[in-house]
């Protein structure tokens, strides 16, 4: 079997080092012997995560996970460890929240080209220093009407995230998460979704935010949103900065089969969801005329050379 890493390093890389808002690390929060120590266990971690994708047999992947995650929970409980940044593991997902009270991890395991299970945690910042760690546990293979469906960390729809996006209303925050779904051999998802922290500090996902009603013939809101397309299809679903709105590809299906998800290619149309009154109102044609080739919105490309001088 092909390595999950290999048939998507550049989309690996992309999220790790250019999608992922890096927290600046203050070097007097972390102590040398605990930096020490952390760049250690570092080294462990990254060695199982590449284990964890690239094993031939999928024994061999899933208890390399298995390590990986006990590995991982001991490296955070280092005092401090929330402004680690973990940089070498290139096959874990690793993104702070634009205010910086938590990181996310995210990755995953696959059984084969069909079935693939993520982990994840959501390490928040503390005053001390000391570990408050939230397990992500996927149950999205059983949750049926996952559009409508909130959920908690311990039913999670398991995404590989790559972007946070923070709004508010009424004084409230609101994480909106793009996630990356490897879903089956023939087609992928992309998935966005709101966070929130209810009043015990514990995470809430989904709820009553994407919007239709703007739409020539509206819908009922939404709880989460997604796009799935032919496997290496380039779909995407990322946040332009300058407009302050979520943009995806348009999609259609290159054989006139709209049933068949895994037929689905992106038209060069664009829509998109903006924010208004606490919810993602829908824009069904984002541009008059259909972009040109190097005119489409793109992400931020990163080179190799970049990624080995550790830049992003």
């Amino acid at each position: 079997m092909n390595s999950i890493y290999t048939m998507h390093k550049p989309f690996y890389i992309t999220i790790i080092f250019c999608l992922s808002f890096f927290l600046q690390v203050d070097a007097q929060k972390i102590s040398k012997e605990d930096t020490r120590i952390l760049i250690e266990k570092q080294d462990s971690l990254a060695k199982l995560g590449l284990t964890l994708v690239e094993a031939q047999e999928a024994g061999d992947r899933f208890r390399a996970d298995s390590l990986f995650t006990r590995v991982l929970v001991r490296s955070l409980k280092v005092k401090n460890s929330f402004y680690f940044n973990f940089d070498s593991l290139i096959t874990i997902s690793r993104i702070y929240s634009p205010d910086s009270t938590f990181k996310l991890f995210t990755w995953q395991v696959s059984k084969d080209e069909n079935t693939h299970r993520r982990h994840g945690a959501i390490q928040m910042r503390t005053a001390d220093g000391n570990l408050r760690l939230l397990p992500l546990v996927d149950r999205g293979f059983i949750i049926e009407n996952q559009r409508d469906t909130i959920t908690n960390n311990e039913w999670w729809i398991g995404s590989i995230y790559y972007k946070i996006i923070k709004k508010e209303h009424l004084g409230k925050a609101f994480y909106t998460l793009l996630g990356y779904d490897e879903n089956t051999i023939r087609s992928t998802k992309k998935r966005m979704e709101v966070m929130q922290f209810n009043e015990s500090g514990m995470p809430v996902f989904g709820g009553n935010f994407f919007s239709f009603a703007k739409d020539t013939i509206p819908k009922k809101n939404q709880s989460r949103f997604w796009i799935e397309y032919k496997k290496d299809g380039n779909g995407r679903i990322l946040y332009d900065e300058d407009l302050d709105i979520i943009i995806y590809d348009h999609l259609i299906s290159e054989t006139n089969e709209p049933a068949k998800k895994y037929t689905y290619i992106p038209d060069g149309d664009y829509e998109a969801f903006k924010w208004v009154n606490g919810q993602w109102q829908h824009i069904e044609k984002l541009f008059t005329s259909k972009l040109k080739d190097g005119e489409a919105p793109v992400e931020k490309p990163v080179t190799e050379s970049k990624i080995k001088k550790g830049k992003g």
